[in-house]
């Protein structure tokens, strides 16, 4: 019995290897080369407007790329709004943090090409949500690189979708490998996209149990650099403005750089799922090390890293996905 559960694991394991394999052959360079030519070059000045508006256009559409591809694939259905009969994916309790001007950066840059008559409702916000991605990162002056496309946009959005799909603020190294590896990705994936954490901010609440009455017994988690501890402290009191924030990266917040894994050597990473890349000696300090000190190979690893995460449950058949008319609502 045990050598056919086995068996029956390595054909699924290997359907699903294949499946993904078949998914993302369909993603290619260049696919609208001959329906919508302009296209990144419209979706680029979008973003670059938006980002002329305010900074928080970057890390807002970056982490919504990735909290779109973690649930149901990279689909656009977290961009989905809720209607009386559906709760959907934006309104659960993981993703309320997302910031609006994700959202309203794959809004305005599906306008702009909508406007331009040979690409109406020819391109999905799928796809110009994984290129907007790619132009946050090089605008804040990280690698540019050639995105695949040819995704649909899903044809569903729920909040009980997201149950269980997301990486949590207190994770360790084995939940998070665990996490991704169910999404295709391996720890250096893993590494190098936990690295979107050297742009943008977060709220108080998701890091409080590290300053105030750690859960070990002593007042602040003894893997934070004390010092650092007692700045969070004056900015995030405990009982905090619930709108206060604070740079995930301090020392460049708003550069795409290698000084995430400087700060996690120093005891400056914010959430302990940051932390705990370094404090694991065993599986992943090796890797922070490097990239600590390599940007270059740091870079490449991004881009590895975000390639793979697009193909993560891509639609690419008809029956699976379309292209919506207005990014926020089914067809």
């Amino acid at each position: 019995m045990g050598a056919f559960k086995l068996a029956l694991l390595l054909i699924f394991t290997l359907n699903v290897c294949i499946f993904s394999q078949l998914a993302s052959a369909q993603l290619m360079q260049n696919y609208y080369a001959n329906i919508c030519p302009d296209v990144e070059t419209i979706v680029r000045n979008a973003v670059a407007v938006k980002l002329q508006q305010t900074f928080a256009t970057i890390p807002a559409t970056l982490r919504l790329f990735f909290h779109d591809c973690f649930v149901q694939g990279c689909d656009a259905s977290v961009i989905v709004a809720s209607t009386p009969a559906n709760t959907a994916e934006k309104d659960h309790p993981d993703n309320l943090s997302l910031a609006g001007d994700g959202f309203d950066t794959v809004i305005k840059a599906k306008a702009a090409v909508d406007a331009v008559p040979q690409c109406t409702n020819r391109v999905s916000c799928a796809d110009i949500l994984a290129m907007a991605a790619r132009d946050v990162v090089a605008l804040a002056g990280g690698p540019d690189y050639a995105v695949e496309l040819g995704r649909l946009d899903g044809l569903s959005s729920t909040m009980a979708s997201v149950n269980g799909r997301l990486p949590q603020p207190s994770f360790r190294v084995g939940q998070l490998k665990a996490m991704f590896a169910a999404n295709g990705l391996s720890q250096e994936d893993m590494i190098a996209l936990s690295a979107a954490h050297t742009l943008g901010f977060s709220h108080c609440s998701r890091f409080a149990d590290r300053i105030y009455n750690f859960k070990r017994g002593t007042p602040v988690d003894p893997t934070l650099d004390q010092a650092y501890a007692a700045q969070l402290q004056v900015t995030c009191p405990q009982n905090p403005d619930p709108n206060a924030a604070i740079d995930m990266d301090p020392v460049t917040p708003r550069a795409f750089d290698n000084q995430y894994f400087r700060n996690l050597q120093q005891r400056k990473g914010l959430f302990t799922s940051d932390q705990s890349l370094y404090e694991d000696s065993l599986s992943s300090r090796s890797t922070v090390n490097a990239w600590a000190q390599d940007s270059e190979a740091f870079s490449q690893a991004f881009v590895a890293a975000m390639t793979k995460l697009g193909r993560v449950g891509v639609k690419t058949a008809g029956t699976d996905g379309n292209i919506r008319t207005d990014c926020g609502i089914l067809n």
